[in-house]
């Protein structure tokens, strides 16, 4: 299914670095799998929605730092910066989130997804078309230091 946020694959894993504890919430910043990006999972709509935005991202040669293949013509302008690509995660049981969405920038196609706190401290991304079988998961790392300013800005 290809990264879910850039053409760098800015989004793709995120880890823990401490261990998880029942109960235990993914919100905070997280380093993506090929450590291209920074996702940052907050609390969207009010009570215990999750969403995520992206807060950095490593720009590739060629590449650019719009959502140049967004169906709406009127959004390719959009910065991928800031952008929240993860939308609706709702707990399930504990450390697991699901009916969430996640939009890919690489396609400019939307997937449901789960999140799910590992035991050992990772957060595993599910995107996924139609049933779970068909799609890709990624394993994300807590991050816990500064965040660069975005490319471009």
């Amino acid at each position: 299914m290809g990264a879910f946020v850039k053409r760098s694959s800015a989004l793709c894993a995120l880890i823990l670095l401490g261990t998880t504890q029942p109960g235990s919430s993914p919100e905070g910043r997280w380093l993506t799998e090929k450590k291209n990006g920074v996702v940052e999972i907050f609390r969207c709509s009010g009570g215990d929605v999750l969403c995520g935005r992206l807060v950095w991202f490593r720009l590739k040669p060629g590449d650019s730092n719009l959502d140049l293949s967004n169906s709406d013509a009127q959004l390719r302008n959009r910065p991928l910066c800031g952008l929240v690509f993860m939308t609706g995660f709702r707990p399930a049981e504990p450390n697991n989130w699901e009916d969430g969405r996640v939009y890919n920038t690489d396609d400019g196609n939307t997937y449901h997804a789960t999140m799910r706190l590992q035991p050992d401290g990772t957060l595993r991304l599910r995107g996924y078309f139609v049933v779970t079988l068909i799609g890709a998961s990624e394993i994300w790392t807590r991050h816990t230091g500064p965040v660069p300013a975005c490319p471009g800005r």
